[in-house]
C-alpha cells in the first residue's frame, strides 16, 4: 500500500529520486528506493545510494555530547565560558551564562547566520565572528532556528575529548553501529561512485542537476553522508535506546533528555505543515522538532541543502520511526509521504490524501511568493538612473560579521565577489538600487542598495538587508 502511495506520490512532486525506510519495534519493515540519482545518467536511486543527511545530522551530534554527559566530562547545564572561554557572543551576559543545553536548543538569542558557513569559514573563524552578531532576540526568550551554535558544540566535544567531531562521531556511532558506508564529510564521500546529484527545479517544470557544494566549517550541524541501508542502523538504534546488541551507548536517564521539550517554537519558525496537521504544541527537543498528532508525540527533524533533502520521523510511543532521502531541492513530498505513514502504521487509516493535499498548500505558499515579487515589481519606479557613474560603485566593502566582497565592473556590468567563489550579478533596479542574481542561479535574486555619504560618494551598500561599509 505505501508503496503504491509512494510511486503514484512522487512523480506529482518531479521529485528525481527518493530512497525510504520504516523500522517499527526495531526491525526494517520496509525499505526501498525509487527514480534515479542523476537525471543524465539514468543511475537508479537505490537504499545503497549516497545521500546528504544535512541537518537531520544534528540529532547525531546531540548524541555525542549526550555520551561526554555519561562520561562525567559535561554537564548540559555546563557554562560554556567554562569550556570555551575564548568563545564570545555580542552580547556579554549572554557569553557568560550560555550552557551546553543551549547550544542545542535555538534560542540563545541568534538569528539565522547562515552567510558565515554558506561564505566557507572554518569552524574556528566562524566561532569568531558570532561575537559581531547582534542578538535578533533576548536570551532563551523565543526561538530561531539556526545552525552556528551546533557548530560551537562541534567545537566543544573537540575539546572535552580530544577528538575533532568528525572523529568523535564516527569512532562513537557510526563505527559501533556498523554504519561502514556513512561519512562525516562531503568530500570524503566524493568517490564514491554511488552518491546521489543534486537536482533543482527550475520555472516549477524544469529539473536540473546542479554543483553539490562543500560549505565547509558547518560540519557538526550538518555534513553527514549516509544511505538508506546504513540510517536503518542508526534508527533502530534509537528505537532501542541507544543499545547495540545489548550494550548501552547512552545512559537511559541521558537518552531520555534528548527528547524533552527544551525550547518553544513559534508558528513563523515552525513548518508550513502545521496548517494541515493542526498541533496543539511545538517545541524543540536537542536535534529534534516535536509536535502532538492525533494524541500522540510525533518527533521529526528535515535535513535541507542545496538540491538534496532529507526527514526523519518518529512516533515513539509506537516505536516507529521513518526515513526519507531525496535529491531535488525543497522537495516537501517528504512531509507529505512521513504523514501518510504516521497515518498508516500508527492509526490503520488510509484516508487521506497528503500527497496531493500538501502538493496544494506549498504550491499556494510559492505562489504568495511570487505575487510578492511581483507586487514589489510593480513598485518600481521606472526611467530612473544611478546617482553615479557605475565605476563609483565599486570598489572594496567589509561586514564585521560575514567579512570582504568586493564589487568589480566589466564591460558595463557590476558583479559583487563574496568569499568562497559566491557572486552576484548586478542590474540596476532603480534609483541607487541594483536587482542582482547569484552565479549559482538556485540561490535566486538579491536587491542591493547602496547609501551615500552628504558628499556624494558611496559610503556602504545593503544585500537584502546585510550591510557592508566602504573600506
Amino acid at each position: 500500500m505505501f508503496d503504491k502511495y509512494i510511486q503514484s506520490s512522487y512523480p506529482v512532486w518531479k521529485t528525481t529520486g527518493l530512497s525510504v525506510a520504516v523500522v517499527k519495534d526495531g526491525k526494517v519493515i520496509f525499505k526501498k528506493g525509487y527514480g534515479v540519482a542523476d537525471l543524465r545518467t539514468n543511475q537508479p536511486f537505490t537504499t545503497s545510494t549516497i545521500s546528504f543527511c544535512a541537518s537531520t545530522t544534528k540529532a547525531m551530534t546531540a548524541a555525542c555530547i549526550a555520551m561526554l554527559v555519561d562520561e562525567g566530562k559535561l554537564k548540559w547545564d555546563d557554562k560554556l565560558k567554562n569550556i570555551l572561554p575564548e568563545f564570545r557572543l555580542y552580547d556579554a551576559y549572554v557569553s557568560d551564562e550560555i550552557t551546553v543545553r543551549d547550544l542545542l536548543r535555538h534560542n540563545a538569542g541568534l538569528g539565522n547566520g547562515d552567510l558565515l558557513w554558506l561564505f566557507g569559514y572554518s569552524s574556528d573563524e566562524i566561532m569568531r565572528r558570532m561575537r559581531y552578531m547582534k542578538p535578533a532576540y533576548s536570551f532563551r526568550s523565543s526561538f530561531i532556528y539556526q545552525n552556528l551554535m551546533y557548530v560551537v558544540a562541534g567545537e566543544v566535544i573537540k575539546k572535552v575529548s580530544g577528538l575533532p567531531w568528525h572523529e568523535f562521531i564516527s569512532e562513537r556511532i557510526f563505527q559501533p553501529l556498523g554504519m561502514n558506508h556513512t561519512y562525516t564529510l562531503f568530500k570524503l564521500s566524493a568517490a564514491e561512485p554511488s552518491r546521489m546529484t543534486p537536482h533543482y527545479m527550475y520555472d516549477d517544470s524544469i529539473v536540473k542537476p546542479i554543483e553539490a557544494i562543500d560549505f565547509g566549517g558547518y560540519d557538526p550541524a550538518g555534513s553527514v553522508v549516509s544511505c538508506i541501508d546504513d540510517i536503518t542502523k542508526w534508527m533502530q538504534f534509537l528505537q532501542d535506546s541507544a543499545q547495540i546488541n545489548g550494550q548501552r551507548l547512552i545512559k537511559a536517564e541521558t537518552f531520555t533528555e534528548l527528547f524533552k521539550p527544551q525550547s518553544f517554537v513559534t508558528p513563523q519558525e515552525f513548518y508550513p505543515t502545521q496548517a494541515k496537521t493542526h498541533p496543539h504544541w511545538t517545541t524543540y527537543g536537542l536535534g529534534w522538532f516535536q509536535q502532538d498528532y492525533r494524541g500522540k508525540m510525533i518527533q521529526f527533524h528535515t535535513g535541507s541543502l542545496d538540491g538534496a533533502i532529507a526527514i526523519f520521523g518518529s512516533v515513539p510511543e509506537e516505536k516507529l520511526s521513518f526515513y526519507f532521502f531525496g535529491n531535488l531541492d525543497h522537495s516537501e513530498i517528504r512531509h507529505a509521504l512521513m504523514w501518510k505513514a504516521i497515518d498508516l502504521w500508527s492509526f490503520n487509516d488510509n484516508s487521506r490524501d497528503w500527497s496531493t493535499e500538501l502538493y496544494q498548500h506549498y504550491k499556494t505558499l510559492k505562489e504568495a511568493g511570487k505575487k510578492a515579487e511581483k507586487d514589489k515589481e510593480a513598485k518600481r519606479v521606472l526611467n530612473t538612473k544611478p546617482s553615479l557613474p557605475l565605476e563609483s560603485y565599486t570598489g572594496k566593502f567589509t561586514n564585521e560579521t560575514y567579512g570582504d566582497a568586493e564589487i568589480v565592473l566589466n564591460i558595463g556590468v557590476l558583479t559583487v565577489k563574496f568569499p568562497n567563489n559566491i557572486s552576484l550579478t548586478l542590474q540596476h533596479w532603480n534609483y541607487d538600487t541594483f536587482r542582482g542574481v547569484y552565479n549559482y542561479d538556485w540561490y535566486g535574486k538579491a536587491y542591493v542598495t547602496y547609501g551615500l555619504n552628504e558628499e556624494g560618494k558611496v559610503r556602504q551598500v545593503d544585500f537584502d538587508g546585510v550591510v557592508y561599509q566602504k573600506q
